[in-house]
């Protein structure tokens, strides 16, 4: 009978175990899982909700190496994904740990999602934090000379906006040629007609979808972007980077292009962490795409 009631409270314990841990969202469980495993040991969360934008409340959280440096430091504001309408800084904290130990400051911002706001306020709320980075991560650590973006999926396509079209940031009374390179995980940049309900909900109702689309900004002088896709992603297609990549180099811009075999859509942006780094050298490819862009043009 005893062992029976031991049993009875191991089985009670492990389900409710489960059922907090798939109570949790896809990223958050892998920021959790991430965290069990070791590495990633020279981070730290330096500062956690930043506000950027007072009128909104909307915040931002920086990762920076554990170990003291005697000179700024190379940053990467990363956005993350999740249709428009799903995802959070902390969610993705697993991405901080990572670029910190990696030798960077990262800024993981949020912004606004649907059904709080539509095409272009996720766009403007992303301006408004690379703005904030841009004036004030030195006082992080961060060389304010030295500014990288990287997303996922929608995350993806608002820093690939940022980057080509100019307006956005040039509302903030910036052009974007501060930025040294654009890392983008499976981004979205030719999707028009809207097919999918989450494309129809953020973007359907602006007038002109022409605008929406990130191929349609493609110049020579945009800063450089490093174009990353699984084979295997049937919700954002690998033609979307392949189309993006041969318009840059049709007018003569800087674009690198990379396809990871056997990898779908939310597995490129899981082999960022540490328990899944195995399934491919995403994390190694950008950072080194990062370093490259910090040596001497020849």
């Amino acid at each position: 009978m005893k062992w029976f009631l031991i049993l009875g409270l191991l089985i009670f314990a492990i389900g409710g175990f489960a059922f907090w841990f798939l109570s949790h969202t896809g990223p958050r469980q892998l920021d959790m899982v991430n965290n069990v495993f070791p590495g990633d040991g020279n981070a730290k969360m330096l500062v956690k909700d930043q506000i950027y934008d007072e009128e909104l409340g909307l915040g931002l959280n920086i990762w920076v190496p554990k170990e003291a440096s005697n000179k700024p430091l190379p940053v990467v504001v990363f956005i993350y994904g999740g249709g428009w309408r799903a995802g959070s800084k902390d969610e993705y904290a697993f991405a901080g740990r990572a670029l910190a130990n990696r030798g960077y400051v990262a800024v993981l911002p949020d912004y606004r999602l649907y059904p709080d706001t539509k095409f272009p306020g996720f766009l403007e709320d992303s301006a408004k934090a690379v703005s904030w980075v841009r004036d004030n991560i030195h006082e992080s650590g961060g060389d304010p000379d030295r500014i990288f973006l990287s997303g996922q999926s929608a995350g993806a396509y608002n820093v690939t906006m940022l980057a080509l079209d100019r307006q956005w940031l040039g509302r903030e009374g910036k052009a974007p040629d501060f930025i040294k390179g654009v890392a983008v995980l499976a981004g979205p940049a030719d999707f028009y007609p809207l097919s999918s309900e989450t494309t129809k909900q953020s973007f359907g109702d602006y007038p002109k979808p022409e605008m929406t689309q990130p191929v349609n900004f493609v110049r020579a002088d945009a800063p450089p972007l490093w174009l990353s896709t699984g084979i295997d992603d049937t919700q954002v297609e690998p033609r979307n980077s392949r189309t993006l990549r041969d318009k840059i180099l049709a007018v003569g811009g800087e674009v690198e292009y990379v396809e990871y075999p056997d990898m779908d859509h939310l597995e490129i942006m899981m082999a960022v962490a540490k328990p899944f780094r195995h399934k491919g050298p995403v994390l190694d490819d950008m950072v080194a795409f990062f370093e490259r862009m910090q040596q001497p043009k020849p």
